[in-house]
């Protein structure tokens, strides 16, 4: 598998929202674009239930799993465990900047220190079968970015790593929440181009504040070699996602439309049920299937008001769906 091509386009790992169900409902859109899990610490694979953390469903490949952690010993023994699940990519998460992260000692607290993150990625390739990479920020607090993220990634390519996505905005780990650090630092896409130039050997993705495919396109014949999309791809998912194999790989496009994607979610949805689980556990990821479009917000009320009820099943999502076209007729 070529995760070089395949991380053209990426859907950003992001907390309570990229587990399993969210990743199949995205890959009913799109082939090609890779996918990551939300963090999971390397202390919970070790010492928790590992098989329900890492369970997922042979459709979704290719699929990342993030981990998070600072110990060098820690994250080899998570990867070695990981081995057998057989993801398509290990990368370790030096950009989060929420509050239980860094109380860890990782995340984005860990661009302070290059080398402990060059130990720590050392440590995960020896153990891992699959490639690993890294995703950062471009500095945290004081730190100023045009020296960081250079002296950072040289650290990276002096202990192996290959390919880094870049949230190409800093962190600030004090006075500001996680939400904001999404938003409120400047981003600065030049400086990860001047780094791209610098390290033409890297393998560079950019993250932040992209919201369309054009904005990608655009990234992209700008040099950099990959494009990691955040929330758009997840309120907006029909919009990124099912152009996306065409656009950005070239390759030949699902034939689906928003229609076609929540048919096909039916017999994901009967299984999960037959399993015990509940139909929000999907349909919560699925809400902005439609959005800006005729019925968007039918489909959101009906899904919203009905999916966490007690017995609640397919002819849900079924009504939603007829609802929705009949709105767009």
């Amino acid at each position: 598998m070529n995760m070089n091509q395949h991380s053209r386009l990426s859907v950003a790992p992001m907390m309570d929202w990229t587990d399993r169900h969210c990743r199949y409902f995205h890959r009913m859109m799109t082939r090609e674009t890779l996918l990551y899990t939300e963090m999971v610490t390397a202390s919970a694979v070790i010492h928790g239930n590992a098989a329900w953390l890492l369970a997922y469903d042979a459709a979704e490949h290719p699929v990342a799993l993030q981990l998070g952690g600072s110990d060098p010993a820690d994250l080899a023994e998570a990867v070695r465990r990981v081995a057998p699940y057989g993801y398509d990519e290990i990368n370790l998460n030096v950009g989060c900047p929420s509050d239980r992260v860094q109380s860890g000692c990782f995340g984005a607290v860990l661009m302070r220190d290059p080398d402990l993150v060059a130990d720590c990625v050392k440590a995960m390739q020896d153990t891992s079968p699959v490639e690993v990479t890294v995703k950062c920020r471009i500095g945290v607090d004081d730190q100023e970015p045009e020296e960081a993220l250079p002296r950072f990634l040289e650290a990276m390519a002096e202990a192996g790593i290959r390919r880094v996505t870049v949230h190409a905005r800093k962190a600030w780990l004090q006075g500001l929440s996680p939400k904001q650090n999404r938003d409120v630092p400047p981003l600065n896409y030049p400086l990860v181009h001047r780094v791209k130039a610098r390290f033409p050997e890297l393998h560079l993705s950019i993250n932040g504040g992209i919201t369309t495919l054009e904005a990608a396109l655009a990234q992209l014949e700008a040099g950099l070699d990959g494009v990691m999309i955040g929330r758009a791809a997840y309120y907006m998912p029909a919009d990124i996602l099912l152009s996306a194999d065409e656009r950005i790989f070239g390759a030949v496009a699902i034939q689906r439309g928003a229609e076609d994607v929540a048919r096909a979610m039916l017999p994901y949805i009967e299984a999960h049920l037959s399993t015990g689980g509940r139909l929000n556990q999907i349909t919560r990821h699925m809400l902005g299937l439609f959005a800006g479009r005729p019925g968007a917000r039918h489909w959101k009320r009906v899904l919203s008001e009905e999916a966490h009820r007690d017995g609640a099943g397919p002819e849900v999502v079924e009504r939603a769906l007829s609802g929705v076209i009949e709105l767009a007729a």
